[in-house]
């Protein structure tokens, strides 16, 4: 779909389908460094590049823009690879002059995985990705390394995630075409270690990194062109649970230590609005309500079901969990406990998200795919199914359990929550308690729970009831998306709609993680919400 995004600014929207850049003359490439003090925007810095964009009604926009290089945003980076962003800034769309500098800006992170992400090796929009891990920075033994290409492309949707599961170009290329600036920043992550041996990117380095390049754009409000209150952050995978921190943990206090460690400005790092497709979140919660999800689910890799036992134990964890939260369902279904979240999930997003699609399915197609979906009634209005029929339908889970904080610390999870030069710990208490590795002690470690509050939005919206939070949201997450629990999302819209919160939350039909079949929706959702489209 197409959007009008102000004055001069050409109507786009959709799915990015290539993008071919070429530089043109202009300045250096290389944007402040951001070493000792200096922590000022230089605008005039950047090359010009030329890119199209083709949107969802099949139109390409050739979109010319300033682009701006790998700007380190603290004062005292651990590693510049990854403490750096770069900016995109469209001046002309269609052969029409653009004015951005009032526009809202687009802060998308490609983390996945809780990896390492640098922008550092990218010479137009959307080249940032994971690399590094190795001492000295470089990447992990057969990982791929951070896309340098000039020519980001966006294959589609739903093929919508790099190879850890982080976001590609698709929301930046159209937020670009739509007049919007486009900030993209490098994180540390959790598999970076320095020559000693010592992990440096694991938590909480990447919410701070990702805060710290925050207050760095706002810092140089007037210098970067935008509009630095009206910063909207988007994210896919441990990229979009970033995002959704961001947007809970604005301004939260219990950052402050890491981000005055490294430098950050001093400025606010509160968001307006924040996207996130399929969060990985709430992480100590997560395999309970793995469980309680797909927990009769045979697991993909053995065609088995996990262990009953665990999975019985993490189930009645979750249920205790659900119930001390006192959320309440969407459109006044009233209070979600582990009794009734199926019969919300049904109510409030599965059926919809099934009546939505069979809608758009011509006659015949529509007749195939319930021949082929027994466990489906369409009326001719609505999709109708049950629990146990959607269960069926979406068939093996992708991971055993427990799923995130694994008894042999053998999960990307376990190393997130590394320490020194510890590669892995638990942190969940039922975790430690059934340690395969050997560990003499069977309790997690005493710095575990801070941590936790510093990387779970939930903390934020139900604990801490953080007043700067950003009140718009975008959640969106596949059916059939077995990396985490279908409540987890659920559950982040349920709290930020409690708040009185603006909530943008729906399901993808019969898609996995990392969809995202409605980008333009999500451009267009930008400018309404900000009130750039009034503009």
């Amino acid at each position: 779909m197409g959007i009008g995004a102000g004055a001069g600014v050409a109507a786009v929207g959709g799915i990015a389908l290539t993008a071919r850049a070429s530089s043109g003359p202009d300045s250096s490439t290389q944007g402040t460094t951001g070493t000792g003090s200096s922590l000022v925007f230089d605008p005039d810095a950047h090359t010009t590049l030329t890119t199209s964009v083709t949107g969802t009604d099949g139109t390409t926009h050739s979109v010319t823009y300033r682009f701006w290089k790998a700007i380190t945003y603290v004062a005292r980076p651990v590693d510049e690879t990854y403490q750096s962003l770069n900016v995109s800034v469209p001046v002309e769309i269609d052969g029409r002059a653009v004015d951005a500098s009032d526009a809202p800006i687009l802060f998308a992170n490609s983390v996945g995985g809780y990896m390492p992400s640098s922008v550092a090796g990218a010479t137009g929009i959307g080249g940032g990705g994971m690399g590094g891990g190795a001492p000295g920075g470089g990447a992990p033994s057969g990982a791929p390394s951070a896309s340098a290409s000039a020519a980001p492309s966006a294959p589609g949707a739903n093929g919508n995630t790099n190879a850890t599961g982080g976001a590609l170009a698709t929301n930046q290329l159209l937020a670009l075409a739509a007049g919007y600036v486009v900030v993209e920043p490098g994180a540390r992550g959790r598999t970076l270690k320095d020559s000693a041996g010592e992990y440096y990117g694991v938590a909480p380095a990447a919410i701070v990194d990702l805060k710290a390049a925050v207050r760095y754009v706002r810092a140089n409000r007037g210098r970067i062109p935008g509009n630095t209150d009206r910063i909207v952050s988007a994210g896919t995978s441990a990229g979009g649970a970033l995002s959704s921190l961001l947007g809970a943990s604005g301004d939260s206090a219990l950052y402050e230590p890491y981000l005055k460690e490294l430098g950050a400005a001093d400025a606010s790092d509160a968001v307006f609005a924040a996207g996130a497709w399929c969060p990985i979140t709430d992480l100590e919660h997560a395999d309970g309500a793995y469980e309680w999800n797909w927990g009769g689910n045979a697991v993909q890799s053995t065609g088995k079901t996990a262990d009953r036992t665990v999975s019985q134990q993490l189930k009645a964890q979750f249920a205790e969990y659900q119930a001390g939260l006192r959320l309440r369902g969407l459109n006044g279904f009233g209070p979600l406990t582990a009794r009734n979240y199926d019969a919300y999930l049904l109510r409030q997003y599965l059926e919809p998200s099934a009546t939505a699609y069979l809608a758009g399915l011509t006659d015949s197609a529509r007749a195939a795919y319930l021949a082929a979906n027994s466990f489906l009634t369409w009326d001719g209005k609505k999709a109708t199914f049950t629990w146990g029929g959607f269960l069926a339908h979406v068939g093996a889970r992708k991971k055993t359990a427990p799923a995130f904080d694994a008894f042999d610390l053998s999960t990307g999870e376990n190393n997130l929550f590394g320490a020194g030069t510890t590669q892995a710990r638990h942190f969940t208490a039922y975790g430690a308690r059934h340690d395969t590795t050997g560990l003499s002690g069977r309790r997690v470690a005493s710095d575990i729970p801070a941590l936790l509050n510093l990387m779970n939005p939930m903390y934020h919206l139900l604990t801490e009831r953080n007043p700067r939070r950003c009140k718009h949201w975008w959640i969106r997450l596949g059916t059939k998306d077995t990396d985490t629990s279908l409540t987890v999302s659920a559950n982040l819209a349920a709290a930020a709609a409690g708040l009185g919160d603006d909530v943008n939350h729906l399901y993808y039909w019969d898609q996995g993680h990392g969809a995202n079949t409605d980008p333009g929706d999500f451009i267009a959702w930008i400018a309404e919400v900000t009130g750039y489209r009034k503009r």
